[in-house]
């Protein structure tokens, strides 16, 4: 009877350390932050007007962008801020579809507007750099072409600028348009697109405006983002060499100018939602590449013992390090059931681990509620989704793996590229390799 309640208590044990693992690296800290979130955001602060509105440069690189590009410009022109305080300047990267003809469209139809269009080399970096010593305003913010402002967003920015003189670059929201959500139909890419809105408002609402009260922000959207003209100036620019510009410049403004960087979560900007596994695919490998590409670079100063001090220490460890151990954690549960353990018992972990995941995207759902309070239509459809708050895990779990495969390719590949393998053709490939495999085993 010792020997079976020993060996009870030391499997029991053993399967409850690997199970503390995202408890205590990711839950209880994430649970904590959000309480944390939720009363610092009780009461907003009230953003003072200025006597007199500063002149803004908005920066859109071009490429390939003919159906999107004319509702884009259309969202600047019906902005909330005065028009002819905006200059608006496309960078077009080496465009081969009719990107101009909808320029031409969109200059005859808004001649009101202080429109221009360069030609740049093509890559994204390429065109924000050309379009930066283009640009007049004191304020030069970059907008994607393939999205659309909320009719305050602009406004939004540049008051949070005027009220805060320390403020040297800000992030907008970034947030698939839930009307083109809502026209789908197929279940699979309507569960991808319900997650993704809901994980885009609770990564921007939530986790960057938490990063951002400790001047901790890890990366601005490259989709809209904001700058003081003089701190732009004096940084090297878009780094050209990564794929990760975008992350890049945070840390050039935040860690070499010693700048602030925070969000403006009431500019919001709209974009297309992901519309298949594949697309997901390709983006979350990007992301997670050029994430890579930029720690490397400004982590060679820091060393693991500054896990409790430097921020980005700690960033690489939960992106990077605790990656390998959820991998292991999972399929070290499926071993052991081989090994007697209690299927009920690893069972109910797993159960009791996926409900604090969903408390947690609780909780930060309460924030984004609050901090949407300024958007009446978003938040309406926001409220609408907590749902989702119980599919997110599911959906996170997923996306964990594209970065885990992510890290691999990028040992694989020497240089980073925008687009990688799809996930179809991927899995084609480990199907032929599996059955060749096979064939060769029957040969011999």
């Amino acid at each position: 009877m010792m020997y079976w309640l020993q060996q009870t208590v030391f499997k029991m044990g053993f399967w409850l350390t690997w199970a503390l693992i995202p408890v205590v690296v990711e839950i209880l800290p994430a649970f904590v932050q959000g309480i944390r979130l939720f009363f610092k955001t009780f009461r907003p602060k009230k953003l003072a007007m200025p006597d007199k509105m500063p002149f803004i440069s908005v920066v859109v690189p071009v490429y390939n962008s003919e159906d999107t590009l004319f509702a884009c410009i259309q969202s600047i022109r019906e902005s909330t801020y005065p028009h002819e305080l905006v200059q608006v300047i496309l960078a077009d990267n080496q465009s081969t579809d009719d990107s101009f003809e909808v320029f031409t469209r969109a200059q005859n139809r808004f001649a009101d507007m202080n429109m221009q269009l360069l030609h740049t080399e093509q890559g994204k970096a390429k065109a924000l750099n050309s379009a930066i010593y283009n640009a007049i305003g004191t304020y030069v913010i970059n907008i994607d072409s393939d999205g659309i402002l909320e009719k305050n967003a602009l406004m939004n920015m540049v008051l949070r600028f005027e009220n805060d003189f320390e403020m040297a670059a800000l992030t907008g929201t970034i947030l698939p348009q839930h009307r083109m959500i809502d026209n789908w139909r197929h279940p699979g890419k309507s569960f991808l697109q319900h997650n993704e809105y809901f994980e885009y408002a609770q990564a921007f609402l939530s986790g960057r405006s938490i990063e951002s009260q400790q001047n901790q922000l890890f990366t601005m959207s490259g989709a809209f983002s904001a700058f003081r003209k003089e701190a732009l100036l004096n940084t090297f620019l878009y780094n050209t060499g990564t794929i990760g510009e975008d992350t890049d410049m945070t840390f050039q403004i935040r860690d070499k100018l010693h700048r602030k960087v925070a969000i403006c979560a009431e500019a919001i900007f709209y974009i297309e939602p992901i519309d298949s596994l594949d697309s997901l695919y390709i983006q979350r490998q990007r992301w997670q590449k050029g994430e890579m590409e930029v720690t490397h670079e400004y982590a060679d100063k820091t060393t693991m013992s500054d896990f409790f001090k430097n921020f980005l220490v700690r960033r690489m460890m939960m992106d990077h390090t605790f990656l390998f151990p959820r991998m292991i954690w999972m399929f070290a549960s499926i071993a052991l059931l081989f090994l007697r353990y209690s299927p009920i018992m690893m069972g109910m972990s797993y159960v009791i681990i996926y409900l604090l995941y969903a408390l947690v995207s609780l909780l930060n759902y309460v924030c984004v509620v609050q901090l949407l309070r300024g958007s009446s239509e978003e938040r309406h459809y926001y409220v609408r989704q907590w749902w989702v708050a119980f599919t997110l895990p599911i959906y996170n779990f997923i996306c964990s793996w594209i970065r885990y495969i992510g890290i691999l390719n990028s040992m694989v590949d020497a240089k980073s590229t925008w687009n990688s393998t799809r996930f179809s053709q991927e899995t084609r490939q480990i199907k032929s390799v599996i059955k060749s495999d096979f064939t060769r085993k029957r040969g011999k």
